[in-house]
């Protein structure tokens, strides 16, 4: 139990620094360079962590690097940018919140691991309480911004599973900087071509990078793929609703704003679906069925 809460804490440390992902970007990075932006953050990444690893890919890695990369960076964060471009926060965010329930749904049919009434629970309750801290029913909804931030939410997924059913390959440090290398790769040929030069920074943009890319991606990632090898993906999906709350929090904290009522139950229930996937949560709730059952059968 000791080591599925420590997997489970070290995991949560990748939707923690992606919520206060969006406070940084929004305050220290240039706008109107999303390419070259993702490029940034993907590729010092990933060869900080070759630097650590001293691996390079082998077989079939180089290939399956490039996928991975492809999936859960290049065409992500250019996804998750366009999406943050044209749908408000709120809306881009509770349809991140639904991946979860994709990832349960992928990792059953590629890695055999069928969903649990704990984890379902925690998802359905979790996204609830998404929707009650985030949506407020003023905001505009554009048909192309939807559509981005679902392929954004599903290619994760889909990355994210994949990782996971080839992790016994080869170890996360090694896996995670290949990723990055290659996601960072594949955009920065697109960057050149869309955005033109590469764009001027000042310190604060500097100080901003260094942090998104340490600690967001660098340090995220490796946290996030090591649960991936230790916990079900239903857990690790679900820990992933902390990236909203973190997100929440901090602009109450940091940027000063309100937080009302409804955003706090919000709260509260995308906390109680991201402990009804704990491994504890479902191995209390065997116990408590099979008592029942025994008290049943007396009966």
């Amino acid at each position: 139990m000791k080591a599925t809460l420590g997997w489970a804490l070290i995991t949560a440390v990748a939707p923690v620094a992606w919520g206060t992902n969006y406070y940084v970007t929004h305050e220290f990075l240039p706008s109107g360079n999303p390419l070259y932006g993702a490029a940034i953050r993907a590729l010092p990444a990933g060869l900080l962590l070759l630097l650590l690893s001293r691996k390079r890919p082998r077989g079939s890695w180089w290939w399956k690097s490039l996928v991975l990369g492809t999936l859960n960076m290049s065409a992500f964060f250019a996804l998750v940018y366009l999406s943050a471009q044209l749908l408000p926060t709120s809306v881009a965010s509770t349809i991140m919140a639904t991946s979860p329930v994709v990832m349960m749904l992928l990792a059953w049919a590629l890695l055999a691991e069928r969903p649990r009434v704990p984890h379902v629970a925690g998802a359905a309750i979790g996204i609830a309480g998404v929707c009650l801290m985030l949506l407020t029913g003023t905001a505009s909804v554009a048909v192309l911004g939807v559509l981005a931030s679902v392929a954004a939410m599903l290619m994760s997924s889909l990355g994210y599973v994949l990782a996971k059913r080839w992790s016994h390959e080869v170890d996360v440090l090694s896996s995670t900087s290949w990723q990055l290398i290659a996601g960072g790769a594949v955009l920065v040929p697109f960057a050149a071509a869309v955005e033109g030069p590469p764009p001027a920074l000042d310190a604060p943009a500097i100080l901003g990078f260094t942090y998104v890319t340490v600690i967001a991606t660098a340090v995220a990632f490796a946290a996030w793929f090591l649960g991936l090898r230790h916990l079900p993906a239903g857990t690790v999906g679900l820990l992933g609703l902390l990236n909203p709350v973190t997100g929440v929090l901090i602009g109450t904290t940091i940027a000063a704003e309100a937080l009302t009522v409804q955003q706090l139950c919000g709260i509260a229930l995308a906390l109680l679906g991201v402990l009804l996937g704990q491994p504890t949560a479902a191995r209390l709730a065997t116990t408590v069925r099979t008592r029942a059952d025994r008290i049943l059968e007396r009966i």
